[in-house]
């Protein structure tokens, strides 16, 4: 769909005989299957299209230009860029020439199936196939061109898709144009001679090349459609109804609707109640009539238990673990000295440092909270579904769970629908940004399935503010234990490091509504993130546990660098205060105590190319950028309310390294922090389109910077309360940093991830800040102002 349908009126004789509320459900199975068939082209073949075809990703045109299908999507983190910009590097096109085909797993261009546009991995996963199959294109075009031009292809030169030898010219559209390569490449070949890419050294546009975005024209002159816009004939509109904020997993994300009223809408004409089950919506033909009827339908939903624990989050999760129900796994005992350390010799060697400082650390729920609320459309027939929304892993996940939704619904319904996930058609509309796992961007999509599926019609299904915030997967609140210790010159000899964290849901609060069982999370790993390991430390202890979910806690999801940020909050707060205690530099200190040891290459090995030190490349271009200054932190001391402080923490996610320094100003008497400026260095290896990172890199700091200081999920003893924007704040444009951004080109490097890195120490470093502003430490994010004035008084700070 290149534009979009505007909203049509739609029959009332065809969509509701007699007016009025109509509960649609197990007694009206007979509707569903009619929706019209066609749409967008049709339900047409599903993909994805062969993996190993240069078809599959590029398409050159008779005009020279050329289409790229990369199977990722635009989130906002401009990734697609990185990708154009390789893919016209290797076939010696201009970026300019290039366009990028919407991810659609079905119609004329399925795209590929290149994973999930997430863990900011679009560039270090996709990049590789989209790298192989432009070079095995390129190769392709220069034997058409030889044979047609009658020289020998290794004699051939191009120049935007231009091909000369002998005197004479082709372009690649004349060779070609909009017809099929029929060439395969194999993904397991890449850069080793089969189709050979180009060497680093002759790029000229990958890691160079700064051109605009490449949607910018079209979102300045209005004709992009985004999600939000998608308009098809015939559709109708809905709402999700539930109640204003979830409960603990495994009840709250499963309300019981005790009755349903539905003569409490009747003034709104032509709405329809779906109920599967425990699922509710309400659909209409007018948006508004459906916003309106949502929130006018009276609803006796069953109570939710307390949360457990009530009133003290942190003291729950310690009384789980006392009574043993928080299963314990030990994730690393020291990693760079060969052999490894026992319990025992953790033990001595904290018993026997000249300095130790630790604590306890706690990092509240955290939400996704788009700006833009969550938006889908679905045509579902018989035995098909097309579902048009802002999706992040249309093939991996998206499918499957809209398909499983669909014969949940179907079988509680009394329908003979199935529904295979070969018959679930994905398309992408742009919409606002994710930043992990939000659950809407499939909660949405089934909810709109359901809905399609109930009434024999396409229905579009936008999220309110509430549901956004009320109904999301969280990050999880995490607490951590930590200790460590240095020797007489400042080195570091033990970390005992212990990570109380939730494990992951996996059913979204539809399905469970619907009728599928509930799924008890399983213990995650020991969360190993960035606890103490970028320093070289031979007696190291790293344990994770594991707190049960199910009718205790939320339901969370990976978050924006998942983990990093909670997990860097408590251990380089323990890397900077051992730095105070051992009288050094927190930056010399860090510089230190790196590993020496070239990253990759195993237990044991202190010695290395200097090159490889990623983790010194990162603190070197953060400290330069920041013009940092050589001294101990909290050394200079203030007067007044106002106290400025610098601080700097290393950390980082996707294989990524990267090294914060913040620079900020507190209110010691309203205990208000703000972010002055934001110093970032980011080593991702080769990094393809640096415009691109550094804007991704600002925008991880912004986040951060609020994560670290707003934002925090609150709820009562039954449900979580921060559904608006008031509830729940952002940090405002009166109080964000100012950005500097460094990207540490490694073209040595394969490339890594950029778009989550920058936040992970973004609170690490505040917090640094705050004890160089003030000589307290702050055990709790966010770092709200109520928080900064009670850490002052139980240090018995005076202004």
């Amino acid at each position: 769909m290149t534009g979009f349908l505007h909203e049509k009126e739609f029959s009332r004789k065809n969509f509701v005989k007699g007016g009025g509320a109509l509960i649609v459900g197990l007694s009206f199975a007979g509707a569903a299957g009619k929706a019209q068939a066609g749409l967008v082209g049709g339900f047409a073949s599903p993909g994805p299209a062969d993996p190993n075809s240069v078809d599959s990703f590029i398409t050159i045109h008779a005009d020279n230009t050329a289409s790229l299908n990369s199977g990722r999507i635009n989130l906002g983190q401009g990734a697609i860029m990185g990708l154009m910009l390789i893919a016209a590097e290797e076939l010696d096109m201009d970026i300019n020439q290039f366009r990028h085909i919407e991810f659609d797993t079905g119609g004329p261009t399925p795209s590929p199936n290149t994973g999930n546009t997430g863990g900011s991995t679009s560039i270090s996963q996709g990049g590789p196939l989209v790298r192989m199959a432009a070079a095995t294109g390129k190769q392709a075009l220069l034997g058409l061109a030889a044979t047609q031009l009658g020289v020998a292809a290794g004699s051939l030169t191009v120049s935007k898709g231009v091909v000369s030898g002998g005197g004479k010219t082709v372009t690649y559209g004349q060779l070609i144009g909009d017809k099929l390569f029929n060439v395969k490449f194999a993904t397991t070949t890449l850069n080793t001679g089969v189709a050979p890419a180009k060497p680093v050294s002759a790029y000229t546009q990958v890691g160079i090349a700064r051109p605009q975005q490449y949607d910018i024209p079209s979102i300045v002159m209005g004709t992009k459609t985004y999600a939000a816009n998608v308009r098809v004939p015939g559709m109708l509109h809905g709402r999700v109804v539930r109640p204003r904020g979830q409960g603990a997993y495994g009840d709250g994300t499963n309300p019981v609707p005790l009755s349903v009223d539905a003569n409490s809408i009747k003034n709104l004409k032509d709405v329809k109640i779906v109920q599967v089950g425990n699922f509710l919506a309400v659909v209409a033909p007018k948006e508004y009539d459906a916003i309106q009827a949502a929130a006018q339908l009276k609803v006796a939903w069953s109570d939710p238990p307390k949360i457990y624990p009530v009133g003290n989050l942190w003291a729950g999760m310690r009384t789980q673990d006392a009574a043993g129900t928080a299963p314990a796994r030990i994730a690393a005992l020291g990693p760079t000295t060969p052999g490894l350390p026992t319990a025992s010799s953790v033990d001595a060697a904290m018993a026997g440092a000249a300095k130790t400082f630790g604590g306890t650390f706690k990092y509240h729920y955290q939400m996704h909270a788009p700006i833009g609320p969550n938006v889908a459309v679905a045509d579902v027939t018989k035995d098909s579904a097309i579902i048009m929304s802002h999706v992040k892993n249309g093939y991996g996940v998206t499918r499957s769970q809209v398909a499983a939704a669909l014969n949940t619904a179907a079988q509680t319904m009394k329908l003979s629908n199935t529904y295979d996930i070969s018959r679930v058609r994905v398309i992408f509309y742009e919409g606002s940004s994710t930043f992990g796992g939000g659950a809407a961007h499939v909660d949405n999509g089934e909810c709109a399935a359901i809905c399609s599926l109930a009434v024999g019609a396409p229905v579009r299904v936008q999220w309110m503010r509430w549901d956004e915030h009320g109904w999301d997967n969280y990050g999880p609140a995490t607490m951590w234990d930590v200790k460590g210790g240095v020797d007489a010159n400042g080195k570091l000899v033990a970390w005992d490091a212990t990570s109380f964290g939730m494990g992951s849901y996996s059913k979204t609060p539809s399905e469970l509504m619907v009728g599928q069982p509930i799924t008890i999370p399983g213990a995650g790993p020991a969360d190993t993130t960035y606890s103490g390991t970028q320093y070289d430390i031979p007696n190291r202890r790293i344990t994770g546990k594991t707190v049960p979910t199910l009718n205790n806690y939320f339901k969370v999801s990976t978050l924006r660098a998942p983990n990093a940020p909670q997990t860097c909050f408590a251990n380089e707060q323990v890397i900077d205060h051992l730095a105070y205690l051992a009288g050094q530099d927190p930056y010399q200190f860090r510089l230190n105590n790196i590993s020496t040891a070239p990253l990759g290459t195993g237990a044991g090995v202190t010695t290395g190319n200097p090159g490889l030190w990623q983790w010194r490349d990162a603190l070197n271009g953060v400290a330069k950028a920041a013009n940092w200054q050589s001294r101990v932190t909290n050394s200079v001391k203030q007067t007044g309310d106002i106290r400025k402080g610098r601080g700097i923490a290393m950390g980082g996610f996707a294989s990524s390294q990267a090294a914060n320094v913040a620079d900020i100003e507190v209110n010691v008497k309203t205990g208000k922090i703000v972010a002055k400026h934001m110093y970032v260095a980011v080593v991702a290896g080769l990094m393809a389109a640096p415009a691109q990172a550094e804007n991704n890199m600002s925008g991880a700091l912004i986040m951060g910077a609020s994560r670290a200081l707003t934002e925090e999920v609150t709820f009562d003893k039954g449900r979580v309360t921060s559904l608006d924007w008031v509830s729940y704040p952002l940090l405002r444009f009166k109080d964000h940093p100012a950005v500097t951004t460094v990207v540490v080109q490694r073209t040595d490097l394969q490339a890594t991830g950029n778009g989550e890195p920058p936040t992970a120490a973004a609170a690490a470093s505040i917090a640094n800040a705050f004890f160089d502003a003030t000589g307290v430490r702050l055990y709790e994010a966010p770092m709200t102002p109520a928080r900064v004035r009670a850490a002052l008084k139980a240090a018995g700070f005076t202004a």
